[in-house]
């Protein structure tokens, strides 16, 4: 396997368990530091805790997978209606 497969593999893995913790963490949703301790993902060089979880929650807004409610700033998935695809 190459680097690049074997990297792309880890970020898919990744993303499939945030969907398992948001898939069973009901409406509340959760923010981006539960999601990063409960996946071992939070730590950081200082003052950068929260980067890895961050990144990887935005690639996932961006491929329609999770939103963010702006009040709370937590994060849940997101709410398909029949006929729509994600983009």
């Amino acid at each position: 396997m190459t680097p690049y497969n074997r990297a792309q593999r880890a970020m898919a893995d990744i993303k499939a368990a945030i969907r398992d913790l948001l898939s069973n963490c009901g409406d509340s949703g959760l923010s981006n530091a539960q999601i990063g301790r409960a996946l071992g993902i939070y730590s950081g060089h200082e003052g950068h805790e929260g980067h890895i979880s961050r990144t990887l929650l935005a690639i996932m807004q961006k491929e329609g997978v999770v939103e963010q409610d702006g009040a709370s700033l937590r994060w849940r998935l997101r709410c398909h209606t029949s006929g729509e695809a994600a983009e």
